[in-house]
């Protein structure tokens, strides 16, 4: 049977996938949340004209020809406006951010000037419409300040505020369960017997899907029978995805595939054209989605980076971040078979701005420390040709 390539099989994983829902949450909350409508400012930013200075609110004409010798009637500070109209041969005192007064065009720096009482001196020439921001400079009232689809980040935040939205529509958060198969694991912490490992990929699974911005409840470890298999899986088909890792091949105690079928899972299909991760499996009920991911933790992360992180993305609905780059390569690397290969590999980059990628000699799947130490993916496509020391090499940056 052919193997599934690639491209085709993340298409059909995000085929008729759209993004959650919205919600309302206040805006403190809504950090790190995806907009799902556009934010428009309510008022205009600066809502009147403002100081930007410390000084005197004057008519230019009255300073026009120096020196120049007005009256201060009132104060005009941030939060206490002046209420009256300024005249003829009169002017305020103003604070930054103050409002300025009716009746005056420009204000002067109070290091420009000499103050003796109720008397202002003013000694310096300053231009008509000086240190005034306009009301509106920043945004006028209407203005779309945040685009639907942005990741809330801090500055977002503190934008939204100050058009005075108090609340923000965002996407649903989508529900991730995560469950890992296997009488050889034990959880991070407790005694492994001698024929026992320590369960890794739902650690990492579960941190990857929170930082795509998912919710994840991970399950734990799940025994190597049919029944406990079927167990789990019938706890997560409520969410948006299910993943499994582990059980999927066709070992004597891989019950996945059978379970998820039991539970009346559409497997869409199995194994693809991909090393690490032939055994990917993928599978639908109602609006739940299945990942059956490999046991392997190299190919559980690397498959999680391929086809979880775009799925999260559209469901959240923004647009996937992947995005390949180029490097040299340091070392010959011979033909590729018929399974898309993601090469672990370091990257150096020159003074020149030349990157250079080093691919490990070791790339054994169940090998987690050449994957923390990569900085890259060399992407090779089925049946690419043998490349030299200082080709130019597809790479993907190892992002989580």
């Amino acid at each position: 049977m052919a193997l599934m390539p690639v491209d085709e099989a993340l298409a059909r994983i995000l085929s008729g996938a759209k993004p959650m829902p919205a919600e309302t949450v206040p805006l403190q909350e809504a950090h790190g949340r995806v907009i799902a409508s556009p934010i428009k400012a309510v008022r205009d930013q600066p809502p009147f004209p403002a100081s930007a200075m410390d000084g005197y609110a004057v008519r230019h004409a009255d300073v026009e020809t120096l020196p120049a010798t007005v009256k201060i009637v009132g104060t005009s500070a941030a939060g206490h406006a002046y209420k009256g109209r300024i005249k003829p041969g009169e002017c305020v005192r103003i604070l930054t951010g103050a409002p300025v007064p009716a009746g005056t065009d420009t204000v002067v720096i109070q290091e420009n000037t000499l103050r003796d009482g109720a008397i202002l001196r003013v000694l310096e020439p300053t231009p008509k419409g000086k240190n005034i921001r306009k009301q509106g400079l920043d945004f006028a009232k209407g203005t779309k300040l945040i685009e639907a689809g942005r990741i809330m980040n801090a500055r977002d935040l503190g934008l939204a505020a100050a058009g005075n939205a108090a609340t923000i529509r965002v996407r649903k958060v989508p529900h991730i369960v995560v469950l890992t198969t296997g009488d050889e694991l034990v959880l991070p912490g407790q005694h492994p017997r001698a024929d026992q490992i320590v369960s890794s990929n739902s650690v990492a699974i579960e941190a990857m899907a929170k930082s795509w911005g998912a919710r994840v409840t991970n399950l734990g470890i799940v025994r190597d029978t049919l029944k406990a298999t079927e167990t789990a899986i019938r706890k997560g088909l409520g969410a948006d995805i299910v993943i499994t890792t582990g059980g999927a091949s066709v070992g004597d105690h891989d019950f996945v595939q059978q379970a998820l079928r039991n539970c009346g899972v559409k497997i869409g299909f199995w194994k693809i054209a991909l090393r690490p991760g032939k055994p990917l499996m993928y599978g639908t009920k109602g609006k739940t989605r299945v990942l059956g991911l490999p046991g392997n933790p190299v190919s559980a992360l690397v498959c999680s980076r391929i086809f979880l992180k775009p799925l999260i993305n559209r469901l959240l609905g923004i647009a996937d971040s992947t995005v390949t780059q180029t490097a040299q390569i340091a070392t010959n690397l011979h033909e590729n078979d018929n399974r898309q290969d993601y090469v672990r590999a370091t990257l150096v980059v020159a003074a020149d701005g030349t990157r250079t990628a080093t691919p490990y000699s070791l790339q054994d799947s169940s090998m987690q420390r050449t994957l923390r130490e990569a900085q890259c993916l060399i992407i090779r496509k089925p049946f690419a040709p043998a490349v030299k020391a200082g080709d130019t090499v597809d790479i993907l940056i190892l992002d989580f």
